[in-house]
């Protein structure tokens, strides 16, 4: 469309565009009774309209062509159109005459608008660029006319991108945009004091280079103030030569424009990079919108533009600037721009010249004092708006004096507050140490010269403590955990458990009682908890001190380690598994910040591998077990008590690994060192002593390994109750070795008490192991069906705990596959016998005992099913070698079965001499008997019996179970 013809049509448009469609149907009528053609351009328009508001958004005044690319212009070469306007395009463009190599910006005079005055417009913007030379203005390089008589400009090339695309690309801070505007500030006065007014300053205008620097672009209707106007500038009917989005109200009424003029428009354009939107928001994108906005309405403040998400708005320069700031950034962005920025921004964009900034500068130097933090001019200069930009202005300074004068007070009741601790706690460390003192003095004058009763002398102290030091609380509190330590460590746990109650009913009547006194306290009481077995009450306790240790942490870093280690201890037996992980990891972490503190670091890593064991995860738990170990010999020493700990764990996972050489030399090292240290009545001991009776039932060895278990089972019960996991442990081993002696009614009886106990308790994974067991003993015994169920149970409580492809799974569905062959469901026993090889050498690898467990019983029922190959397996498995005390048992195992199994036909005579052979072999292994005794006499009795009966047993009993895990 022609720009004459689009001059007609626009206010027409406008005034449509605000009827409703009623009163615009009979305008339109009654325009089309004058002139069709106009009628009908209209009628377009507003279809266009319809459902796509920003039809307007984009120009209609067609543009006619200009140059192409390759195209030669005096001694220039066009390369590509980098951009186009009303006055003409911009080339970018190359010297084609080789006097040197540059690529300039060549701005080319656009024929054929009917305006007589381009060419003089060209003309004073080569003249006003002569003029200037400022390292942010676009410089003239050359000028003149083409032989085809085409005039143009040759300018720097600026490589750069508009200032508010760059803001909202790159996201610079409110200062950095500020910095940028300055640059902008300059170039502008810079022409301000050659005379020369821009008049049309805009984002595309305004150009960033890659080194972050402005140049200003375009004076192509620029207003020489030392000479007369030429020509029209622009009015609501004539050509518009400006940007209407950025033109002062002046401009738009088409009054005289002064220097006034730019400082409007560089308002609008700090404003948008501030807000990432425009300053007005009409309801239609259309011209005479924009006008009435620019000539009437009130802009919103850019803080309050941009807290609202800084939509954008698209005028006929289609620049869409809306912020994509995150919405925190937003409002921390609109906090910093409220105030002096949107007074500066509206100053600058006040409707009456005169109301504005009197000069460019005067904006530059409110910005510059706002950066500065200084009073600036756009607001009214109360006294508490001078006091507080002050106070901002030299806040370091009188931040820094503050907190010097804070610290030297702070310091100084700190020493005041620990000089008066330091007497309170020398004076409780005298009490204590008199107290001590004179209760071992009374204690050497015992009647008739009876040896001294340590803990009678405990008993005395309490009472004295109560009477000496009833004045001293806090004094009186410390004596009571360390006595109940002391009844701890000799097994007396309730009556230790009843001092802590006394001690933390006393700290809670203290004042401020010291915060390492209660964090000792919690961690005593949790420890003596747990060991009773109430793992759910020492959570309970200790769980609302945590915030207390935390904050304490930097001050008490052993206190607070300690505290977190014997929580996670609690949570670990309640089966919180990740709160343990993240505790011990915690302490481990203020140990490490601890100098000298290698023994709890030791421990940390411990508790670490024990939490790893305690998911099932053996091997590698048994390879941190043996560093730590490493550590603690290497930093502290071999004989120190935490080794005790680490070797009875390293002899436990050993034995759950299959290597019962090594369990056995760990546990008994852990004996011999707890006997030096702890003496032989103390609870690792005793825990030491249970560890290496299994290791004797393993062997075979069930008298040494009985007299340690009942020996335990005493001591447990005197000191824990009958309800105590611990006693559960014991009285499980108890009913192994009852069941290897072939008393099958006290095995049943000790493993229901077992499971009563753990099942009360909620150890889920120890009453896993006490309902494999039974469901082992009731296999033996026959009664298949309670076993079944029993198994069942077992399978789902470890399938819960480790996963359904755990090795402990594939372990009970083992005997679940016996169990249902000896019920003669021989499908559902294969399908279970298979999985559990799969998941037994997966998880222990295909040499372990476990595994080869699993094998055996498959083979041994693929063999009785004529399963082509199960012989050879059962030959391999009898070959085994004997070394391994778990490997040797199960190739007696498969001997006995594969010379069952071969004893009715050519081979009889070479099955009887293997009985006979593996009869001493076994007998001299195991003399007290045992079950794998009883299976290969088993075997040896369906041998002897006809080939009828002895096929029909075997069908029955064609696997026998292995031993329990005592």
């Amino acid at each position: 469309m022609d720009p004459d013809r689009w001059q007609r049509l626009s206010p027409l448009l406008d005034a449509l565009l605000e009827l409703e469609p009623g009163p615009r149907a009979q305008s339109l009528a009654a325009l089309r009774e004058d002139d069709p053609a106009l009628a009908d351009d209209l009628e377009e328009l507003l279809g266009l309209e319809e459902g796509q508001e920003d039809f307007l958004s984009e120009p209609v005044v067609s543009q006619l062509p200009l140059a192409r690319a390759n195209a030669v212009i005096g001694p220039y070469r066009l390369e590509r159109m980098i951009g186009e306007g009303g006055m003409g395009q911009v080339w970018l463009a190359s010297r084609a005459d080789g006097l040197y190599e540059r690529r300039v910006a060549l701005k080319l005079l656009r024929p054929g608008l009917a305006d007589p005055n381009l060419r003089l417009r060209f003309t004073r913007e080569r003249q006003i660029l002569a003029r200037l030379e400022h390292a942010h203005i676009a410089r003239l390089l050359d000028a003149g006319i083409s032989s085809d008589q085409q005039p143009y400009l040759a300018l720097d090339y600026v490589d750069g991108e508009p200032i508010t695309d760059w803001c909202r690309l790159r996201e610079p801070s409110v200062e950095a945009r500020l910095r940028l505007f300055l640059q902008v500030c300059e170039a502008v006065s810079h022409a301000h004091a050659n005379l020369i007014v821009h008049r049309d300053l805009k984002p595309s205008n305004i150009l960033v280079t890659p080194l972050d620097e402005v140049r200003l672009l375009d004076f192509g209707i620029a207003k020489l103030l030392d000479t007369p106007d030429v020509g029209v500038d622009g009015t609501r009917t004539d050509v518009r030569a400006f940007t209407l989005h950025y033109a002062a109200p002046e401009q738009v009424r088409g009054e005289p424009v002064t220097t006034m003029t730019d400082i409007y428009s560089l308002g609008v354009v700090l404003y948008e990079m501030l807000a990432g939107c425009k300053p007005y928001r009409p309801r239609r994108l259309s011209d005479a919108e924009w006008e009435e906005a620019i000539l009437s309405a009130d802009p919103m403040r850019p803080s309050m533009a941009l807290q609202r998400g800084g939509d954008a708005v698209t005028g006929n320069e289609g620049a869409h600037t809306a912020t994509i700031r995150p919405q925190a950034q937003l409002r921390r962005d609109a906090r910093r721009i409220a105030g002096d920025l949107d007074n500066i921004v509206l100053k600058a964009m006040s409707k009456a010249p005169e109301q504005r900034y009197s000069s460019v500068e005067a904006l530059a130097q409110d910005i510059s004092r706002h950066l500065d933090g200084r009073p600036v001019r756009a607001r009214p200069q109360a006294l508490a708006y001078r006091v507080r930009k002050y106070v901002a202005r030299h806040r370091w300074a009188l931040g820094t004096g503050t907190a010097i004068a804070a610290v030297l007070v702070a310091a100084l009741a700190v020493v005041l507050w620990q000089a008066e601790q330091a007497v309170q706690q020398a004076e409780r460390a005298r009490a204590l140490q008199t107290f001590m003192v004179g209760l071992f003095e009374n204690a050497g004058s015992t009647p008739g010269g009876a040896p001294l009763d340590i803990r009678r002398l405990l008993d005395d102290g309490v009472r004295r403590g109560e009477l000496e030091l009833a004045q001293q609380p806090v004094a009186l509190a410390e004596l009571l955990g360390v006595i109940a330590r002391l009844r701890a460590s000799l097994g007396d746990y309730a009556q230790a458990l009843a001092l802590q109650q006394r001690q933390d009913r006393l700290i809670a009547g203290i004042a401020s009682p010291p915060p390492g006194l209660r964090l000792q306290a919690a961690t005593d009481m949790g420890r003596t908890r747990r060991l009773l077995g109430q793992a759910q009450a020492c959570t309970a306790a200790m769980q609302p001190l945590q915030p207390l240790a935390l904050r304490e942490q930097e001050r008490l870093p052993s206190l607070a380690a300690d505290f977190h280690s014997q929580l996670a201890r609690c949570r670990r037996d309640t089966g919180d598994i990740e709160a343990a992980r993240a505790g011990f990891q915690r302490a481990l972490a203020l140990r490490r910040s601890v100098p000298q503190h290698e023994a709890g670091v030791v421990e940390s890593l411990s508790d670490l591998a024990g939490l790893r064991a305690a998911t099932g995860d053996s091997a590698l738990a048994l390879r941190e077990q043996h560093a730590a170990l490493d550590l603690l010999r290497r930093s502290v020493g071999a004989r120190h008590p935490q080794a005790i700990d680490i070797l009875r764990s390293t002899c436990a996972l050993h034995r759950d690994l299959g290597d019962l050489r090594a369990a056995e030399a760990d546990c008994r090292e852990a004996l011999e060192l707890a006997l030096e240290i702890r003496g032989a009545q103390h609870h690792a001991t005793v825990d030491v002593r249970r560890q290496l009776g299994a290791l004797l039932v393993d062997d075979g060895r069930l008298g040494e390994a009985e007299v340690i278990f009942r020996d335990a089972h005493a001591w447990l019960l005197a000191r824990l109750g009958n309800r105590h996991s611990d006693v559960a442990r014991n009285a499980n081993s108890l009913a192994i070795v009852a069941w290897e002696r072939g008393d099958f009614a006290a095995a049943l009886a000790g493993l229901r008490q077992a499971t009563a106990i753990w099942r009360e308790t909620g150890h889920d994974a120890l009453l896993a192991t006490a309902l494999f067991n039974q469901a082992r003993v009731l296999h033996e015994t026959g009664d298949q069906g309670r076993a079944a169920e029993l198994l069942q149970e077992s399978l789902r409580l470890r399938s819960e705990r480790f996963g359904a492809d755990h090795g402990l799974v594939g372990a009970t569905l083992r005997l679940v596959g016996e169990v249902e062959a000896a019920r003669g469901r021989h499908a559902e026993a294969l399908a279970a016998l298979r999985r559990a090889v799969a998941l037994t050498s997966a998880s222990y690898g295909p040499a372990h005992p476990v595994t080869r467990r699993a094998e055996l019983a498959l083979a041994q029922l693929e063999a009785r099913q004529g399963t082509e190959g199960a012989m050879a397996r059962l030959d391999h498995l009898a070959n085994l070698p004997e070394t391994d005390a778990g490997l040797r048992t199960i190739a007696w195992l498969a001997r006995a079965s594969t010379a069952a199994m071969r004893c009715h036909g050519p081979r009889r005579a070479e099955s009887l001499a293997v009985f006979t052979a593996l009869g001493h072999r076994v007998a001299m292994a195991r003399p007290e008997g045992g079950t794998v005794v009883r299976e290969v006499d088993a075997w040896r009795r369906r041998c002897d019996e006809g080939a009828p009966a002895a096929a029909a047993a075997i069908a029955q009993d064609a696997t026998q179970p292995r031993r329990p895990q005592p």
